[in-house]
């Protein structure tokens, strides 16, 4: 069992501390600056949106308000079967020629209505955004900034999850996403992002390809697919995007099944990820599938250490005891101190991983995980 506990201890160590490391390394000596310049080519601003009556209106004043020349911009909503007052708003917002609205009766899926904002956009630029998000007003600019250079086909934005006035949330899902995007940060600073952010990301129209009408993750299908056609995928961290940063647990942990099972998902749509003509190959199974093994070496270290008798490894059980306790503390309310702190790390990293085999389970059941509001 020596073996088993090394192993699998070896594997949770790179997925979250050896690739970051060969990532900064890579990121400071082979460094691939981008050749940023202020353009204004055409812009639509596609949004696939189902009974978002409560956010839509904001969102599209949000958009209306971004700091691009007018004359340049137009924003294209899907509404995808809504059944809210979601048609109403559209019909009012379809007075501004900025405005254009794509009305589907019958939901068919966020990748269909994505498919029928690309066929319709107009712009040299398609940027896709999500109703709840809120865009700072110079965000779409900063991205477009990216695609006078050439070598660039898609710019991910930087989603913050917090409030624009007192910052981003330092604790659970915030302090996990600040992770996440200095992962992104040292991918695009040497190469390209395995992905981008769904909230706010751009792409040249010439480059986009349909996405298939089950896919879960268009913020990495698509861009991977750009990827695949020998253009870079960057990640912009000037171009901001604000969340809430605490969805609640509920909330949160179903969110994360959906983008693992897309994970799963993407190996049934795209084969090709795992094949020589990815270009991101390496850093694909690096920071997306390793962390679906994760939770698999977490258990197996967790019983090797059970197994094994010597003083190191009745140590090791201790340690990992004591983590999965110190997470229970978030259950109890604690506010406040550096153990409520670690003890909202030590809950998220549990959380994640949980969700992590439920999305496992989901892919050997062939339980479908779909789009929701």
């Amino acid at each position: 069992m020596t073996w088993v506990f090394w192993g699998a201890l070896g594997l949770i160590l790179y997925t979250y501390g050896g690739y970051a490391g060969w990532l900064w390394v890579r990121s400071h000596w082979f460094a691939k600056p981008v050749e940023r310049a202020a353009i204004t080519p055409s812009v639509s601003i596609v949004m696939v949106v189902r009974n978002e009556a409560r956010v839509l209106e904001s969102k599209l004043e949000n958009l209306l308000q971004l700091d691009y020349p007018r004359e340049r911009g137009a924003v294209l909503v899907v509404s995808d079967g809504s059944s809210d007052t979601t048609g109403d708003i559209l019909a009012r917002y379809a007075r501004d020629p900025r405005v254009l609205s794509i009305v589907n009766p019958e939901s068919r899926g966020k990748a269909a209505g994505l498919n029928d904002a690309i066929a319709a956009a107009s712009g040299e630029i398609i940027v896709f955004t999500d109703a709840r998000q809120k865009i700072e007003s110079d965000a779409v600019r900063l991205l477009v900034e990216n695609f006078a250079d050439p070598a660039v086909g898609c710019a991910s934005g930087e989603l913050m999850l917090g409030d624009p006035d007192s910052g981003e949330a330092m604790r659970g899902m915030g302090l996990y996403w600040k992770f996440e995007k200095k992962i992104r940060e040292m991918e695009s600073l040497s190469g390209s992002v395995v992905g981008a952010t769904g909230a706010l990301y751009a792409v040249r129209k010439s480059l986009l390809v349909n996405v298939p009408a089950e896919a879960i993750l268009d913020d990495v299908y698509i861009p991977m697919n750009v990827a695949r056609q020998g253009f870079r995928v960057i990640f912009d961290p000037r171009a901001h995007a604000w969340d809430v940063a605490d969805q609640g647990t509920e909330r949160e942990f179903s969110r994360k099944v959906r983008t693992l099972s897309g994970n799963y998902q993407l190996l049934q749509l795209a084969p090709w990820l795992l094949r020589a003509e990815n270009p991101l190959r390496f850093e694909f199974i690096s920071h997306k599938l390793m962390r679906l093994v994760v939770p698999f070496a977490l258990a197996a270290t967790l019983v090797a250490s059970m197994v094994l008798s010597h003083p190191f490894y009745r140590f090791a059980l201790i340690l990992q005891i004591a983590f999965y306790a110190l997470s229970f503390l978030v259950v109890a309310q604690m506010k406040g101190g550096l153990l409520a702190r670690m003890a909202d790390a030590a809950f998220t990293f549990t959380v994640l991983n949980m969700a992590a085999v439920v999305a496992f389970a989901n892919f050997v059941t062939g339980r479908k995980v779909g789009w929701n509001r």
